[in-house]
Protein backbone atom coordinates (compact mmCIF):
# COMPACT_ATOMS: atom_id res chain seq x y z
CA UNK A 1 0.00 0.00 0.00
CA UNK A 2 1.22 3.65 -1.14
CA UNK A 3 2.05 5.58 1.98
CA UNK A 4 -0.36 8.87 1.88
CA UNK A 5 2.18 11.33 1.64
CA UNK A 6 2.95 10.27 -1.81
CA UNK A 7 1.53 11.93 -5.18
CA UNK A 8 1.70 10.07 -8.58
CA UNK A 9 1.18 11.90 -11.91
CA UNK A 10 0.89 10.24 -15.31
CA UNK A 11 2.02 12.43 -18.27
CA UNK A 12 -0.33 11.41 -21.44
CA UNK A 13 -3.89 9.89 -20.23
CA UNK A 14 -4.31 7.57 -22.68
CA UNK A 15 -4.99 4.20 -22.36
CA UNK A 16 -2.29 3.09 -20.65
CA UNK A 17 -1.84 5.99 -18.03
CA UNK A 18 -5.55 5.34 -17.67
CA UNK A 19 -5.64 2.02 -16.52
CA UNK A 20 -3.20 2.83 -14.19
CA UNK A 21 -4.74 5.22 -12.08
CA UNK A 22 -7.88 3.45 -12.34
CA UNK A 23 -5.75 0.40 -10.85
CA UNK A 24 -4.47 2.52 -7.98
CA UNK A 25 -7.98 4.07 -7.30
CA UNK A 26 -8.88 0.49 -6.90
CA UNK A 27 -6.41 -0.46 -4.74
CA UNK A 28 -7.80 2.74 -1.70
CA UNK A 29 -5.57 5.44 -3.52
CA UNK A 30 -6.84 8.67 -2.85
CA UNK A 31 -7.85 10.79 -6.08
CA UNK A 32 -6.33 13.46 -5.07
CA UNK A 33 -3.06 12.00 -4.85
CA UNK A 34 -3.15 11.53 -8.42
CA UNK A 35 -2.11 13.81 -11.28
CA UNK A 36 -2.69 13.50 -15.09
CA UNK A 37 -1.50 15.82 -17.76
CA UNK A 38 -2.22 15.65 -21.92
CA UNK A 39 -2.55 18.64 -24.19
CA UNK A 40 -6.49 17.18 -25.09
CA UNK A 41 -8.63 18.06 -22.62
CA UNK A 42 -11.22 15.63 -23.39
CA UNK A 43 -9.30 12.95 -22.74
CA UNK A 44 -8.90 14.45 -18.96
CA UNK A 45 -12.66 15.17 -18.60
CA UNK A 46 -13.26 11.35 -17.76
CA UNK A 47 -10.44 11.50 -15.22
CA UNK A 48 -11.26 14.65 -13.61
CA UNK A 49 -14.90 13.30 -12.56
CA UNK A 50 -13.57 10.54 -10.72
CA UNK A 51 -11.42 13.44 -8.83
CA UNK A 52 -8.15 13.04 -10.20
CA UNK A 53 -5.85 16.26 -10.14
CA UNK A 54 -6.07 17.07 -14.01
CA UNK A 55 -4.05 19.87 -16.02
CA UNK A 56 -2.79 20.44 -19.43
CA UNK A 57 0.83 21.46 -18.73
CA UNK A 58 3.45 18.73 -17.83
CA UNK A 59 5.48 20.89 -15.43
CA UNK A 60 3.02 21.61 -13.06
CA UNK A 61 1.90 18.22 -13.23
CA UNK A 62 5.86 17.46 -12.07
CA UNK A 63 5.79 20.23 -9.60
CA UNK A 64 2.99 18.43 -7.46
CA UNK A 65 3.68 15.00 -7.95
CA UNK A 66 7.01 12.16 -6.49
CA UNK A 67 6.53 9.81 -9.22
CA UNK A 68 6.42 10.37 -12.83
CA UNK A 69 4.79 8.19 -14.83
CA UNK A 70 5.28 9.09 -18.76
CA UNK A 71 3.18 7.53 -20.95
CA UNK A 72 2.94 8.53 -24.38
CA UNK A 73 3.87 7.20 -27.71
CA UNK A 74 7.50 6.31 -28.59
CA UNK A 75 8.19 8.83 -31.02
CA UNK A 76 7.45 11.39 -29.29
CA UNK A 77 8.91 10.71 -25.85
CA UNK A 78 12.05 12.85 -26.39
CA UNK A 79 10.06 15.97 -26.72
CA UNK A 80 8.15 15.20 -23.62
CA UNK A 81 11.20 14.20 -21.50
CA UNK A 82 13.33 16.98 -22.45
CA UNK A 83 10.39 19.37 -22.01
CA UNK A 84 10.83 18.37 -18.68
CA UNK A 85 14.70 18.43 -17.83
CA UNK A 86 14.61 22.47 -15.86
CA UNK A 87 11.52 20.63 -14.16
CA UNK A 88 13.41 17.90 -13.04
CA UNK A 89 16.71 19.44 -12.42
CA UNK A 90 14.20 22.02 -9.81
CA UNK A 91 12.55 19.06 -8.03
CA UNK A 92 13.61 15.54 -8.08
CA UNK A 93 11.19 12.56 -8.98
CA UNK A 94 11.03 9.18 -9.92
CA UNK A 95 10.62 8.73 -13.81
CA UNK A 96 8.78 5.95 -15.08
CA UNK A 97 8.80 5.49 -18.65
CA UNK A 98 5.95 2.47 -20.29
CA UNK A 99 6.93 3.43 -23.72
CA UNK A 100 8.71 0.67 -25.76
CA UNK A 101 11.99 0.44 -27.31
CA UNK A 102 13.64 3.43 -25.49
CA UNK A 103 16.89 2.63 -22.88
CA UNK A 104 17.39 3.81 -20.15
CA UNK A 105 20.52 5.80 -21.69
CA UNK A 106 18.89 7.81 -24.13
CA UNK A 107 16.02 9.01 -20.78
CA UNK A 108 19.38 10.14 -19.21
CA UNK A 109 20.36 11.65 -22.27
CA UNK A 110 17.12 13.96 -22.29
CA UNK A 111 17.24 14.39 -18.32
CA UNK A 112 20.37 14.26 -16.63
CA UNK A 113 22.47 11.77 -15.34
CA UNK A 114 21.54 11.87 -11.34
CA UNK A 115 17.77 11.28 -13.01
CA UNK A 116 16.16 8.10 -11.14
CA UNK A 117 14.83 6.04 -14.25
CA UNK A 118 12.69 3.11 -14.12
CA UNK A 119 11.65 1.77 -17.64
CA UNK A 120 8.60 -0.81 -17.23
CA UNK A 121 7.37 -2.81 -20.23
CA UNK A 122 3.38 -3.31 -19.27
CA UNK A 123 0.63 -5.46 -21.45
CA UNK A 124 -2.71 -4.13 -22.49
CA UNK A 125 -4.68 -6.63 -20.11
CA UNK A 126 -3.11 -3.60 -17.37
CA UNK A 127 -6.56 -1.98 -18.86
CA UNK A 128 -8.42 -4.92 -16.71
CA UNK A 129 -5.84 -5.31 -14.09
CA UNK A 130 -4.75 -8.62 -15.14
CA UNK A 131 -1.50 -7.12 -16.29
CA UNK A 132 1.96 -8.46 -16.73
CA UNK A 133 4.96 -5.79 -16.59
CA UNK A 134 8.98 -5.95 -16.01
CA UNK A 135 10.93 -3.29 -14.93
CA UNK A 136 14.04 -1.85 -14.83
CA UNK A 137 15.62 0.15 -12.80
CA UNK A 138 18.58 2.26 -13.29
CA UNK A 139 21.73 3.01 -10.70
CA UNK A 140 19.96 6.29 -9.64
CA UNK A 141 16.89 4.75 -7.80
CA UNK A 142 16.96 3.98 -4.25
CA UNK A 143 15.06 1.29 -2.45
CA UNK A 144 12.21 3.21 -1.22
CA UNK A 145 11.36 4.41 -4.76
CA UNK A 146 11.90 0.68 -6.35
CA UNK A 147 9.12 -0.37 -4.02
CA UNK A 148 7.08 2.80 -5.44
CA UNK A 149 7.65 1.81 -8.79
CA UNK A 150 7.15 -1.97 -8.15
CA UNK A 151 3.71 -1.45 -6.03
CA UNK A 152 2.13 0.94 -9.15
CA UNK A 153 2.78 -1.87 -11.58
CA UNK A 154 1.46 -4.42 -9.10
CA UNK A 155 -2.05 -2.12 -8.95
CA UNK A 156 -2.59 -3.63 -12.26
CA UNK A 157 -1.40 -7.09 -12.82
CA UNK A 158 1.86 -8.69 -11.98
CA UNK A 159 4.52 -7.09 -11.91
CA UNK A 160 8.71 -7.71 -11.35
CA UNK A 161 11.89 -6.77 -11.29
CA UNK A 162 14.65 -7.21 -14.76
CA UNK A 163 18.67 -7.46 -13.39
CA UNK A 164 19.55 -6.85 -17.29
CA UNK A 165 18.07 -4.43 -19.19
CA UNK A 166 18.60 -6.07 -22.59
CA UNK A 167 16.33 -8.71 -21.01
CA UNK A 168 13.32 -5.78 -21.86
CA UNK A 169 13.73 -7.09 -25.32
CA UNK A 170 12.92 -11.01 -24.42
CA UNK A 171 9.64 -9.23 -22.15
CA UNK A 172 8.06 -7.15 -24.99
CA UNK A 173 8.43 -10.44 -26.93
CA UNK A 174 6.81 -12.07 -24.71
CA UNK A 175 4.19 -10.24 -22.39
CA UNK A 176 4.38 -7.08 -23.98
CA UNK A 177 3.22 -8.37 -27.55
CA UNK A 178 1.96 -11.76 -26.14
CA UNK A 179 -1.82 -11.14 -25.67
CA UNK A 180 -1.71 -10.70 -29.53
CA UNK A 181 -0.75 -13.97 -29.79
CA UNK A 182 -3.65 -15.44 -27.67
CA UNK A 183 -5.69 -13.20 -29.65
CA UNK A 184 -4.63 -14.83 -33.31
CA UNK A 185 -5.00 -18.25 -31.58
CA UNK A 186 -8.61 -17.41 -30.34
CA UNK A 187 -9.63 -16.14 -33.61
CA UNK A 188 -8.71 -19.26 -35.39
CA UNK A 189 -10.25 -21.39 -32.67
CA UNK A 190 -13.31 -19.84 -33.02
CA UNK A 191 -13.26 -19.84 -36.70
CA UNK A 192 -12.74 -23.74 -36.18
CA UNK A 193 -15.46 -24.07 -33.97
CA UNK A 194 -17.76 -22.41 -36.71
CA UNK A 195 -16.38 -24.47 -39.46
CA UNK A 196 -17.34 -27.03 -37.40
CA UNK A 197 -20.96 -25.95 -37.07
CA UNK A 198 -21.52 -24.16 -33.73
CA UNK A 199 -22.64 -20.55 -33.93
CA UNK A 200 -21.11 -17.60 -33.71
CA UNK A 201 -21.81 -16.45 -30.75
CA UNK A 202 -20.84 -20.15 -29.24
CA UNK A 203 -17.96 -20.35 -30.62
CA UNK A 204 -17.12 -17.44 -29.12
CA UNK A 205 -17.99 -17.89 -25.99
CA UNK A 206 -16.82 -21.28 -25.56
CA UNK A 207 -13.12 -20.42 -27.17
CA UNK A 208 -13.21 -17.34 -24.46
CA UNK A 209 -14.15 -18.90 -21.32
CA UNK A 210 -11.61 -22.14 -21.95
CA UNK A 211 -8.86 -19.64 -22.45
CA UNK A 212 -9.69 -17.70 -19.38
CA UNK A 213 -9.87 -21.30 -17.58
CA UNK A 214 -7.01 -22.89 -19.16
CA UNK A 215 -4.68 -19.31 -17.83
CA UNK A 216 -6.55 -19.17 -13.98
CA UNK A 217 -6.32 -23.20 -13.90
CA UNK A 218 -2.52 -22.43 -14.79
CA UNK A 219 -2.16 -19.45 -12.01
CA UNK A 220 -3.69 -21.86 -9.07
CA UNK A 221 -1.58 -24.88 -9.74
CA UNK A 222 1.34 -25.85 -8.13
CA UNK A 223 2.65 -27.97 -11.55
CA UNK A 224 3.65 -26.50 -14.58
CA UNK A 225 1.63 -26.23 -17.79
CA UNK A 226 3.65 -28.91 -19.22
CA UNK A 227 2.32 -31.41 -16.70
CA UNK A 228 -1.26 -29.56 -16.82
CA UNK A 229 -1.33 -30.64 -20.48
CA UNK A 230 -0.45 -34.46 -20.31
CA UNK A 231 -3.15 -34.47 -17.73
CA UNK A 232 -5.91 -33.17 -19.92
CA UNK A 233 -4.05 -35.93 -22.91
CA UNK A 234 -5.69 -38.58 -22.33
CA UNK A 235 -3.99 -41.60 -24.53
CA UNK A 236 -6.01 -42.10 -27.71
CA UNK A 237 -8.31 -39.67 -26.63
CA UNK A 238 -9.74 -36.23 -28.56
CA UNK A 239 -7.05 -34.01 -26.92
CA UNK A 240 -3.86 -36.06 -27.70
CA UNK A 241 -5.35 -35.84 -31.83
CA UNK A 242 -5.36 -32.49 -31.60
CA UNK A 243 -1.81 -31.99 -29.96
CA UNK A 244 -0.41 -34.42 -32.55
CA UNK A 245 -1.54 -32.44 -35.01
CA UNK A 246 -0.26 -29.59 -33.68
CA UNK A 247 3.40 -31.08 -33.12
CA UNK A 248 3.26 -32.23 -36.53
CA UNK A 249 2.87 -28.73 -37.82
CA UNK A 250 5.91 -27.59 -36.01
CA UNK A 251 4.11 -25.74 -33.48
CA UNK A 252 6.79 -25.11 -30.84
CA UNK A 253 9.26 -24.01 -33.59
CA UNK A 254 6.55 -21.26 -34.88
CA UNK A 255 5.88 -19.61 -31.74
CA UNK A 256 9.55 -19.80 -30.84
CA UNK A 257 10.55 -18.00 -34.52
CA UNK A 258 7.89 -15.81 -33.69
CA UNK A 259 8.74 -14.49 -30.50
CA UNK A 260 12.48 -14.26 -31.83
CA UNK A 261 11.17 -12.21 -34.25
CA UNK A 262 9.15 -10.04 -31.97
CA UNK A 263 12.51 -9.52 -29.95
CA UNK A 264 14.57 -8.69 -32.54
CA UNK A 265 12.17 -6.37 -33.72
CA UNK A 266 12.45 -4.67 -29.80
CA UNK A 267 16.22 -4.22 -30.32
CA UNK A 268 15.62 -2.60 -33.70
CA UNK A 269 13.90 -0.12 -32.51
CA UNK A 270 15.65 0.77 -29.33
CA UNK A 271 18.92 1.45 -31.69
CA UNK A 272 17.04 3.38 -34.03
Amino acid sequence: MLSNDIFIGTIGAGNMATALIEGLLATGVAPARLWASDPAADKLQPLATKGVQVDTDNAHLLAACDVVIVAVKPQVMATVVQALRPALAAKPVLLISVAAGIPCTRLTEWTSPSQAIVRCMPNTPALVQAGASALFANSQVNPRQKTLALTILQAVGYACWLDDENQMDAVTALSGSGPAYFFLLLEAMQAAGIELGLSPAVAKALSLQTAFGAAKLALASDVDTAELRRRVTSPGGTTEAAIRQFESEHFRAIVARAIASAAKRSAELASS
